[in-house]
């Protein structure tokens, strides 16, 4: 009887903090957190604290040997007033905080800069990574090593910090050669300086190129990718990340949702009501999934308020399985909703068009639209690219662009959607 109740807890618990943007109620957390507090540490005020907040599973990064938690936060919404959701991510060990120059517009930097310089001992128990975003993949191999340079001293004077854990010295590569020579010395010299205690690099398009490539790199410490339930049928990228795995390269999950968790659809009414039925959200469903790949370091995931932090922690520390029946269900949902999601592979796009090589970043920025809420940046990222493409956008035939693609995206309807809202 007790084993039944303990069920009931943990499941309604689960639903309770999934449901995102709710007040989450603890009352029905006791489960779940006292299965966590078995290992809560030494008997110190420390494991006070554990003991009201159970610490996430922590995993090797790569090569790197460093612990890190499975479940990371991205800062990407986080501003300079969002004080209380950096202090909560620390109660539950989440001390990966993810972040880039040009996140909210620097202002997701200066947050942590805000709150570092109120607690200065912190810093030493964070495991602090940033990027340097809005480098052009066009500079020559020098300028863009001096861009970096200017993003990483400008990133430190923000956090009120010296050095960076994990600096990604290219934010969404979609290309192989940007991983130059010169960025290599840079890197090494970075770590000399002891500005930067590892490298790493983020991609968003072209991913299996990308990684293959890094694979053969000895200077490469960890890479930051998009992987969900959606991605983990492509053999190309799946033999990618192996190799980077087998080289000793650490790996990072974003975008574990695969779009946006909105209920709008029979296919979205079925899914969730299935892992209602199991007792966690399909959100949280998702997080479980990736984590349940062991190459993957930690999943990186946006948590913009407290109520989504909690509902991701309660996800990993849950300890029941995915079931065969469970990922059946979610690969069924992927391929029933395919047309709908941008898998990242613009250079399909990009040699349908190779007169417009900005198609894959109009997908991603219509979907932080849509999907993320992010409405404001993605304009501002649309903005950026050069007009006389922005002008052209409308006027351009997609047919052979729709025909290679993958997942049979309506390109020429998403474009015009994206024209509609971001232009």
């Amino acid at each position: 009887m007790k084993e039944k109740h303990n069920e009931i807890n943990r499941r309604s618990f689960l639903k309770t903090m999934g449901a995102a943007g709710l007040t989450p109620a603890f009352a029905g957390a006791t489960n779940v957190f006292a299965s966590a507090d078995a290992s809560a540490g030494p008997d110190t005020a420390e494991k006070t604290q554990k003991s009201k907040f159970p610490q996430v599973p922590r995993r090797k990064l790569g090569k790197t040997g460093i612990d890190v938690p499975c479940l990371s936060f991205g800062t990407f919404q986080v501003n300079v007033d969002n004080q209380i959701l950096l202090r909560k991510t620390l109660q539950y060990g989440v001390d990966y905080w993810d972040t880039a120059y040009n996140y909210a517009g620097g202002n997701a930097e200066l947050g942590i800069g805000k709150y570092l310089s109120r607690n200065p001992d912190v810093r030493k128990k964070l495991f602090l990574v940033t990027k340097a975003s809005g480098v052009k993949g066009k500079l020559t191999p020098k300028a863009a090593v001096e861009t970096v340079e200017e993003r990483l001293a400008t990133s430190l004077e923000r956090m009120n910090t010296n050095y960076i854990d994990l600096y990604y010295g290219i934010h969404q590569c979609p290309d192989p050669a940007r991983l130059t020579d010169e960025l290599k010395q840079w890197a090494k010299d970075a770590k000399k300086r002891k500005l930067i205690r590892f490298f790493g690099v983020t991609t968003h398009e072209n991913m299996a190129q990308v990684l293959a490539a890094a694979s053969r790199l000895d200077w490469i410490d960890v890479i930051m990718l998009i992987y969900n339930f959606r991605l983990m049928q492509d053999k190309e990228l799946n033999t990618a990340i192996e190799a980077c795995h087998k080289a000793g390269i650490g790996l990072i999950a974003m975008k574990t949702q695969g779009r946006s968790q909105k209920i709008e659809t029979e296919e979205d009414k079925k899914l969730a009501e299935h892992f209602l039925q199991r007792g966690f959200t399909e959100a949280q469903a998702k997080i479980k999934l990736v984590l349940e790949d062991k190459r993957f370091s930690s999943a990186c995931v946006g948590m913009q308020n407290v109520a989504y932090l909690d509902s991701n922690v309660a996800a990993v520390l849950d300890k029941t399985k995915l079931t065969q029946a469970d990922r059946q269900v979610l690969t069924e949902y992927a391929r029933a909703t395919c047309s709908g999601y941008c898998a990242g592979c613009a250079n399909i796009c990009n040699s349908a068009l190779p007169d417009t090589p900005y198609v894959g970043d109009v997908m991603r920025y219509l979907m932080y639209y849509n999907s993320y809420g992010d409405r404001d940046m993605a304009r501002e990222l649309f903005a950026q690219i050069p007009a006389k493409v922005r002008n052209k956008l409308l006027s351009i035939d997609y047919s052979l662009a729709e025909a290679r693609c993958p997942q049979h995206l309506p390109i020429a309807k998403l474009v015009a959607e994206a024209v509609s809202k971001l232009a």
